[in-house]
């Protein structure tokens, strides 16, 4: 990506202006135009109806220049205090030439709704790289370390030509793994003697990474992490990979000395090199075979979400529920009666 990946002519946009240009937005954001790229995300973020009319327009004038760049779109997930965003930002300063976007995800409070979204203060160095892109989006009510609009920032930011597409997820548990449906490459960081290694790579998340990252293994956590190394090797032999031929690989890493971090690197490309790859049984890419695999799963949740949207928007169910809610609430009824009322 060139430095015109920033205009400095650009003057600022607001999602009310009522005179919002679609097409012209569109165009500046397939030139790689960073405060487009902005505001396309803020629009198809927006939950107002006109909004997202005009957010479907973009993403199908956009969906041509999305086709034809060959990002590879990279999942990053680990427990809170795995140092998600130290890690992103140490690595980097090894490929400062590509172009990264870091859609960046913070948990959102279940009181009060809102997100910190401090992510861009914890990549400092990152953030001012011109062919660098930041996203913190707050999570809402969305499970699985991901927001209800993950899929489509990251078409918008294939659209703008970025080289390798970040999403760091907020800390997860073993169930909640979206993430895993919407990249490419999924990276799993885990700390050092984080329990029973072997017991815990039964089931869940670790059976979904293409890559195992052990991070802070620095200082007297050396020969830990070392041993974490060993029994994750040992039991990631018990396991398919979702890549036939793909080896998953297990390295220690430390963000502040920057150990091993080439050899991250050197793993997503030789990745990005081995999903190009044919399967000889279906005669293309083993990238091509997973992104067909996510169309399916993106086009389920869709048809879910619209199901409900239709299902809450009738007016007999609304009466329905407002009845079932005013039950609750004075202790007038089972709750299970109610569930069942609900499906008939």
């Amino acid at each position: 990506m060139s430095k015109k990946f920033i205009n400095p002519n650009l003057q600022k946009r607001s999602l009310k202006q009522s005179t919002l240009d679609i097409e012209q937005l569109a165009m500046q954001l397939v030139e790689g135009d960073r405060n487009a790229l902005s505001v396309s995300i803020t629009l198809i973020e927006s939950e107002l109806s006109e909004h997202r009319t005009l957010s479907r327009r973009l993403l199908t004038l956009v969906e041509p220049a999305a086709r034809k760049n060959s990002s590879l779109r990279i999942g990053i997930s680990g427990s809170p205090g795995v140092g998600k965003s130290t890690f992103i930002e140490a690595l980097s300063k090894y490929r400062p030439e590509q172009s990264m976007a870091v859609l960046a995800v913070d948990p959102s409070s279940g009181e009060s709704h809102g997100s910190i979204l401090g992510d861009k203060t914890r990549m400092e160095q990152l953030v001012q790289r011109e062919n660098a892109f930041i996203r913190p989006s707050p999570a809402g009510k969305t499970l699985g370390g991901v927001t209800a609009k993950t899929r489509e920032t990251i078409r918008l930011c294939e659209a703008a030509g970025f080289d390798r597409i970040f999403v760091e997820t907020v800390g997860v548990g073993q169930s909640e793994t979206a993430v895993s449906q919407m990249v490419d490459f999924f990276l799993l960081l885990i700390l050092p003697g984080s329990g029973d290694e072997v017991q815990g790579i039964k089931r869940g998340i670790v059976e979904l990474a293409d890559m195992i990252c052990i991070t802070k293994t620095d200082g007297d956590r050396e020969k830990l992490a070392r041993s974490s190394r060993q029994s994750y090797k040992n039991a990631l032999h018990l396991f398919r990979t979702k890549y036939p031929g793909w080896e998953i690989t297990v390295i220690n890493t430390s963000s502040e000395t920057g150990k091993n971090m080439d050899k991250v690197w050197k793993s997503i490309d030789a990745f990005g090199a081995f999903a190009q790859k044919k399967s000889a049984e279906n005669q293309a890419s083993w990238i091509s075979l997973h992104r067909r695999k996510q169309s399916l799963q993106w086009y389920e949740a869709a048809l879910k979400e619209v199901a409900w949207q239709n299902f809450v928007a009738d007016m007999n169910t609304q009466n329905l529920v407002q009845s079932h809610l005013t039950q609750l609430q004075n202790e007038q009824a089972n709750i299970w009666q109610l569930i069942e009322e609900l499906r008939k």
